[in-house]
């Protein structure tokens, strides 16, 4: 999420350095190729479909819960793992923020993680979502190199599928943090889509030792050259969450009650 991540204990601690914009380095470009078959010609090796209605599936995902120094972004929410912020229901995995006093803060979301549970190196990932809207907003659909706890953050990498933020609605960042490049100096690109908030849409990840590709709806909008030198050929954990205001996510209007990430959902193929 554009951010310096470090890890206490069992959870990824942020030690988060947010930023507005992505460096548009010469890593990145843009492939004029809008429809990649790449999943029909791998194999699905882990998926959650969100189809058993209640908390969601121990085996797969863990929480972070807090609010650590506002992880290094000086975000306001308190993160929980209560039923009130992270769901089942009606097939689709529903992350809500909520305007409420809890725990001495003013705002409560979820952010679930598969560390521990699964990660992979290359292939294909996807994630269905609805984002929610308004100004301080920042839903993310994310991953983190495993060994984050040996390397610490930006050299364990950190590979941003899809963030959006409300206040600049149904813009998607896309973007890749490494060594020498964290914060404000990630290697990104921006697409957007009008209906961000109002549809699901889906938000992939084709990733070989050559490339990774980042696409909204099959049309890929970003694509980073990989080499052996840099971390994205390590394995990666999944993270989901919903925050709010901070460096990135910005102004918060006063007048949002609550806001939710559906994710109808994700899957890794190989």
């Amino acid at each position: 999420m554009r951010r310096s991540i470090a890890i206490a204990g069992i959870a990824v601690v942020a030690l988060l350095a947010s930023c507005s914009k992505s460096n548009y380095s010469s890593r990145s470009d843009v492939s004029k190729n809008a429809n990649d078959s790449v999943a029909s010609k791998q194999t699905l090796i882990w998926a959650d479909e969100f189809d058993k209605p209640g908390a969601p599936d121990p085996t797969k995902w863990g929480y972070d819960i807090g609010n650590i120094d506002g992880w290094g972004n000086n975000e306001l929410e308190y993160y929980t793992n209560r039923p009130e912020n992270v769901i089942v229901a009606d097939g689709k995995l529903k992350i809500m923020l909520k305007k409420e006093a809890y725990k001495g803060f003013n705002y409560t979301s979820a952010r679930l993680l598969t560390k521990g549970k699964f990660d992979f190196t290359y292939g294909r990932l996807e994630f269905r979502a609805k984002l929610p809207s308004g100004r301080g907003t920042w839903p993310a659909l994310w991953a983190l190199g495993s060994n984050i706890d040996i390397k610490q953050w930006p050299a364990c990498g950190e590979i941003d599928v899809m963030e959006h933020v409300g206040n600049q609605q149904n813009k998607i960042f896309a973007t890749l943090h490494y060594s020498g490049h964290s914060g404000a100096n990630g290697v990104g690109k921006t697409t957007m889509e009008p209906t961000a908030s109002t549809d699901f849409h889906v938000y992939s990840l084709d990733w070989n030792k050559n490339k990774l590709k980042f696409a909204v709806d099959g049309k890929v909008y970003h694509t980073f050259v990989n080499d052996p030198s840099l971390p994205f050929n390590d394995k990666f954990f999944l993270i989901m969450n919903v925050a709010m205001g901070g460096n990135f996510g910005g102004e918060v209007d006063p007048a949002i009650t609550e806001g939710t990430m559906e994710v109808d959902f994700v899957r890794v193929y190989q």
